[in-house]
């Protein structure tokens, strides 16, 4: 075999290129202003809200409770049995079309204020500055060999973290198994194998996304970043950097007339990049790694209050006002154009719906089976007999007592099972019959109806349809 003279690709000159990003650790600013303050404010109330619901009682139960062994929904005074799915693929329905209506009004109103991603972030970081101090002494411990005092810092950062990830675990297992019968689970070493499992497994999520991996999920996790942009145009409301004012951008000295040295407002001190969460340079420009958390806007208008600029030269605005086809004063008259009024249609609609339908539910369910064994029977009377057997579900939190009548055939009576009691959220099956007299029985099947009435609720009213057989 000839020797082959042809150089190996490898021998040649070449560049390796990675395709991996190595992450670089953010240590992002604390800032104060209103858009802060607005962002703690519904950090607490989403906070209160979660950690409270399950230890609220509502007439001797837990307000909120989704019992999936019993297949009961518990919410506050309504009960949702695994029939009412439909009013649960509403609110998922609800949901969607809001986030779609809210995002091309305002943005990612919803990442920055509210998501548990950036609310957990948050608490996180509380945590850590408050055992390793401000973002620069973050990065001095980081830098740190181990001694006596990064061990503590460390050390009680992440019993800090471990033991709120834990309470966040139990407090969703609490939604399902009822809080205090959980506690005391607890308590004894008694939990089962299913609630161990979920709060060990969300109190680790918790952990890993909200104390490590934070802008990471927000960055290549989460697929609402990826989809946003479908859902903005040039007139949704974002946090934009005002270019045409702000650049170029440059130091200067305070009391510098910058117009005149041919300089921007924008000072170059990159404070909107240092508390930025996820890292970015708002001034590149709208990113889909940008939450819309409006740090940098808090940021930026304190540097102007110090340089004696006004402020907004980071805000709330759309591209289009930036780009100067219109004021800021004008965006309102923007907010409704045909992408929103669709949007806002079609939810109404559903809204509507929504609440109309759970107004007017009946809270109960009645099914009819036929006596397989007796099909129809001649009684001594001369009539015809059917037996049936009803099943009555009370979906309602009282117990009520029913009714029963029929109605379908001239001379069709009840011979046996006109009323029963249900207990709150109980089931009762009763046997009925049936008797008709044999001139009004016509056809070998005949359809009859069952009217099943609350004695205490006139509103609590089924009719169950089935058949007379000859």
């Amino acid at each position: 075999m000839a020797e082959s003279n042809q150089a190996s690709p490898m021998d040649s000159d070449s560049e390796k290129v990675s395709l991996y990003e190595v992450r670089q650790k953010i240590y992002p600013r604390a800032v104060h202003g209103i858009f802060n303050n607005w962002r703690v404010a519904l950090v607490l109330l989403t906070q209160i809200l979660y950690y409270g619901l399950p230890w609220l009682n509502w007439h001797g139960r837990q307000a909120v409770l989704f019992d999936l062994v019993n297949r009961k929904f518990f919410l506050f005074d309504l009960v949702f049995w695994p029939q009412d799915f439909i009013w649960l693929a509403l609110i998922l329905i609800i949901s969607a079309l809001s986030l779609f209506l809210f995002t091309a009004i305002a943005g990612r109103l919803w990442c920055g204020y509210a998501c548990p991603q950036t609310v957990y972030t948050e608490l996180f970081m509380w945590v850590e500055r408050w055992f390793e101090g401000d973002y620069k002494k973050q990065q001095k411990l980081n830098t740190m060999p181990w001694n006596g005092e990064k061990i503590v810092r460390r050390g009680g950062k992440h019993v800090a973290w471990i033991l709120l990830a834990l309470w966040t675990g139990f407090t969703l297992v609490a939604y399902y198994t009822p809080a205090r019968t959980l506690l005391v689970e607890l308590g004894t070493w008694t939990l089962g194998p299913w609630e161990t499992f979920w709060i060990f497994f969300y109190a680790f999520a918790t952990w890993g996304f909200a104390g490590f991996m934070r802008e990471q999920v927000c960055k290549y996790m989460c697929p609402y970043a990826r989809f946003q942009s479908v859902m903005f145009d040039e007139d949704t409301l974002i946090i934009t950097y005002d270019y045409l004012r702000g650049e170029p951008r440059g130091s200067r000295k305070k009391e510098a007339d910058y117009k005149a040295e041919g300089l921007g407002a924008c000072v170059n001190c990159d404070i909107c990049v240092s508390v930025c969460p996820t890292g970015i340079d708002i001034r590149d420009g709208l990113q889909y790694m940008c939450i819309g958390c409006a740090a940098c806007i808090d940021a930026c208008d304190q540097v102007m209050d110090k340089m004696g600029y006004e402020k907004g030269l980071i805000r709330y605005s759309t591209q289009n006002a930036i780009d100067g086809k219109y004021a800021d004063e004008e965006i309102s008259k923007h907010v409704f154009r045909p992408r929103t009024l669709f949007y806002t249609v079609v939810l109404t609609g559903i809204v509507i719906a929504f609440f109309y339908t759970l107004v007017n539910r009946i809270p109960m369910r009645v099914d009819v089976i036929r006596d397989r064994l007796t099909l129809s029977r001649e009684t001594p009377s001369g009539g015809l007999e059917n037996l049936y057997r009803l099943q009555v579900i009370n979906m309602d939190g009282k117990p009520h007592h029913y009714t029963i009548n029929a109605k379908g055939l001239d001379g069709l009576k009840i011979t046996s099972g006109d009323q029963i009691d249900v207990a709150a959220l109980g089931t009762e099956n009763l046997n009925v019959t049936l008797e008709a007299p044999k001139s009004s029985v016509l056809h070998p099947t005949q359809p009859v109806f069952f009217e099943i009435k609350a004695a205490d609720d006139s509103r609590l009213v089924r009719e169950a349809k089935s058949s007379f057989l000859k």
